[in-house]
């Protein structure tokens, strides 16, 4: 009993990771297609106020659940890191690359400088959510059993690739929504039209892609997409589809906020589809939640570690992330109300 609910909780950290931290991916997915130093002056101007202020802090759920599957899924974590090792590694190396990349552009003076550090940025923006999600294919596609050796098999086949996909498609969907209520708190018009023209494409563009891999996946990971079409993780796929459209709808009017909340639903509700499509089964069809869990002890000190975060952690993520969406954070310079 209590292995699975650590196994929700590690759920819940990943889609709180693939939600807040896809927002900022998307953003230097736009960043890396808005083109030219003057053509893409604008929108990266409006990307580096947006992500400003938290894009540091969504990396704590990717450590939180790293933890929980170190300490509550000791053979789960040695399945996936030795068979997938190499594009997790190179997911790190571009986390480190991106935020560096981020962090030295904007005190940058040179232009030579800036393209560079910009660059990097926006390239892994790209790369870091294809290796994580074709990881995640690996997975689902039940090609890492205990006892795999490392191999291109593992993460480079039909389901990793689509899912790799997948994950670059819902970060440029969350990213341009959000940029698209980002403009207009910022009073820029003319990137209003401009991200909402993209949400509406990566939304065309995740759905597609959801529709693809329900259809090319079936004798690439049979289990998972057996439970992806029946029952509960039916559901909730549909759920996620009309999520994505209504996002679509919202980000036109003059209710765009609420954009965000649907944008954000829509990719939760796909990581808990592709949850409950593998259970019981933490690789299917090989290793269970049981047969994956460590010691009942560290797993009770799991939940009290969650617990703790709950109360003391989570109350403060979501007033950051309440200033943030609403401006208090950074306010706009002189030169940027003149612009």
């Amino acid at each position: 009993m209590t292995a699975n609910v650590v196994a929700w909780i590690l759920l819940l950290a990943i889609a709180a990771y693939a939600c807040g931290g896809g927002v900022d991916y998307g953003a230097g997915f736009w960043d890396l297609l808005a083109g030219g130093a003057e053509r893409g002056r604008r929108p990266r101007w409006l990307i580096d106020h947006a992500m400003a202020p938290v894009w540091e802090v969504n990396n704590v759920w990717l450590i939180f659940a790293f933890v929980l599957m170190w300490t509550g899924f000791p053979v789960f974590f040695q399945t996936v890191f030795t068979a997938l090792w190499l594009p997790l590694a190179l997911a790190a190396v571009g986390l480190v690359l991106r935020g560096a990349g981020f962090a030295l552009r904007k005190p940058t003076r040179r232009l030579a400088e800036r393209r560079i550090y910009g660059a990097v940025f926006a390239v892994s923006s790209l790369l870091t959510p294809f290796f994580l999600g074709a990881a995640v294919g690996g997975v689902a596609s039940g090609r890492v059993a205990p006892g795999t050796t490392a191999s291109a098999d593992a993460w480079a086949n039909t389901t990793s690739v689509l899912g790799g996909l997948l994950a670059v498609a819902a970060t440029a969907f969350l990213g341009a929504v959000f940029l698209t209520v980002d403009a207009r708190r910022f009073e820029a018009d003319d990137l209003v039209g401009y991200f909402r023209l993209r949400a509406r494409t990566a939304a065309a563009a995740l759905l597609i892609l959801g529709v693809t891999g329900l259809t090319v996946t079936d004798p690439h990971a049979s289990y998972v997409h057996h439970g992806l079409t029946h029952g509960t993780g039916l559901l909730l796929v549909l759920l996620a589809a009309a999520a994505a459209a209504v996002t679509a709808w919202l980000v036109a009017g003059s209710a765009a906020g609420w954009a965000r909340y649907t944008s954000v639903a829509a990719v939760a509700l796909l990581v808990a589809a592709w949850g409950v499509a593998q259970k019981p089964y933490l690789v299917p069809t090989s290793l269970t939640v049981q047969q994956g869990a460590g010691a009942s002890a560290p797993l009770q000190w799991m939940l009290v570690v969650a617990a703790v975060a709950l109360v003391f952690i989570g109350p403060a993520l979501v007033v950051l992330y309440r200033l943030d969406t609403h401006g208090v954070l950074e306010p706009l310079a002189d030169e940027d109300v003149a612009r």
